[in-house]
């Protein structure tokens, strides 16, 4: 499938994408290296890494062509061969990342995730971890938010209602779901329902990054994210 063209402002994400094989039905950047985040005094961070996720339709043959154009992007899982490679992947959120990847004078970190486990995610929030990355806001009122909760994929509805239902009352979706739009914690009841989703994946895919990212740039990488943790809260109790 031809690589949908990026917006005009991203000319140099373009570039980073010419170095990999061109057999993408997706690719998108996200986080600080792209938008600028809350309390930042100005746009995205020049220093920051750049994510991307790059979906394809043939996972194997894609971390093949990836591996001749890219062997050192990878762990020593590069040794097993694109099949294994691939079979990793599939555990946790269905995403490999290869990580701490220098390009164009810029620090990357991308993610290859199947065309079809990201539209599972996008439709039914099996795992809500590319999924999350892709929510936008809503209407907060109890209206809107009424709206936007039956909308939901049915996993997380189970999930909210699960937490909200006592045992026994056997109500059906709709006066559950209308109940949490009422309430003045319905963001914090929702977000509940995601963590209990996003948990068990998320343990899986952080487990993962040893044997994806290697224990060098595992251990890098991890600091990095720490040390950026740190100066958020910093910055927020300052």
């Amino acid at each position: 499938m031809a690589l949908p063209a990026l917006s005009s402002s991203g000319v140099k994400f373009r570039r980073v994408l010419a170095h990999f094989p061109q057999e993408l039905s997706l690719a998108f950047a996200y986080g600080s290296g792209v938008f600028r985040q809350a309390g930042a005094s100005a746009g995205p961070g020049e220093n920051n890494m750049l994510d991307f996720v790059f979906a394809v339709d043939d996972s194997v043959t894609w971390h093949m062509m990836n591996l001749l154009k890219n062997r050192s992007h990878y762990s020593f899982l590069k040794v097993f061969g694109p099949k294994q490679i691939s079979s990793v992947q599939s555990y946790g959120a269905g995403i490999y990342y290869n990580t701490l990847v220098p390009c164009n004078g810029r620090m990357i970190k991308y993610g290859v995730i199947s065309t079809d486990t990201l539209i599972d995610d996008l439709l039914h929030w099996k795992t809500l971890y590319v999924a999350g990355r892709l929510q936008k806001p809503i209407d907060k009122s109890p209206e809107g938010q009424f709206t936007q909760l039956m909308a939901l994929p049915r996993t997380l509805q189970q999930k909210i209602t699960s937490l909200v239902d006592p045992p026994g009352k056997n109500r059906d979706v709709e006066e559950i779901l209308l109940q949490v739009a009422h309430d003045p914690d319905c963001g914090f009841v929702v977000h509940q329902g995601i963590s209990g989703i996003v948990r068990s994946s998320s343990i899986v895919q952080s487990a993962k990054t040893i044997l994806t990212a290697g224990a060098k740039k595992s251990i890098t990488y991890s600091m990095k994210k720490l040390y950026k943790m740190t100066k958020g809260w910093l910055r927020k109790t300052s």
